[in-house]
């Protein structure tokens, strides 16, 4: 078979969605290798810093690795802002829908809610709560992404950082995005994302 004969999915049968299944587990295999093609496209988004996003993006994995950040959390930072090309408005929740199936639930908290948190440093010159973040103060990953926001998100901007390329952080993002997704023993902190 080279392709399905059926035009709605309700008149597929039970031989043609085993062969979808099977083409769609091929192609999931090179997830770890899109995500870096994705990465490596943030070089040419949101122009006026002195890095570009990639380069942002590898300062701060480059930071939490610093920190000693575990694997996941360094991946987490890494794609946090992986969004901003497609979904420049809730690029957050992009990047957390991404890294959602591979990682505990605190990273991606964190990540769905990082853009929020970042509002700290500047949604005040605009008329905005920059405390807005504060409705959280009670969540268990409240703490954690204000950390991620100050010691890695909202500092790493700097031209002169001693950076890692991406090739760096290839092996990593292999190796978290090629578990099987939603293995229980990996989301073993599920948390709410509003």
């Amino acid at each position: 078979m080279e392709q399905v004969e059926f035009i709605r999915m309700k008149d597929g049968t039970h031989a043609e969605y085993h062969f979808l299944e099977k083409l769609e587990s091929d192609f999931n295999k090179g997830l770890p290798d899109r995500i870096l093609d994705a990465l490596n496209g943030l070089s040419s988004t949101l122009s006026g810093y002195k890095v570009d996003r990639l380069q942002h993006s590898l300062q701060a994995a480059a930071r939490a690795q610093a920190d000693g950040a575990d694997e996941e959390m360094i991946v987490g930072a890494l794609i946090h802002d992986l969004g901003d090309f497609l979904a420049p408005y809730n690029h957050s929740q992009y990047a957390a829908s991404i890294i959602r199936p591979y990682v505990r639930g605190e990273v991606t908290w964190i990540l769905h809610h990082h853009g929020l948190f970042q509002n700290f440093y500047y949604a005040h010159y605009f008329g905005g709560d920059r405390n807005e973040r504060d409705r959280y103060k009670d969540h268990p990953c409240y703490k954690s992404c204000v950390n991620f926001c100050e010691r890695w998100d909202q500092s790493s901007f700097d031209p002169d950082y001693p950076t890692p390329g991406l090739e760096h952080f290839a092996p990593l993002v292999h190796k978290i995005f090629s578990r099987k997704p939603f293995d229980p023993t990996v989301l073993k902190d599920e948390y709410p994302m509003m």
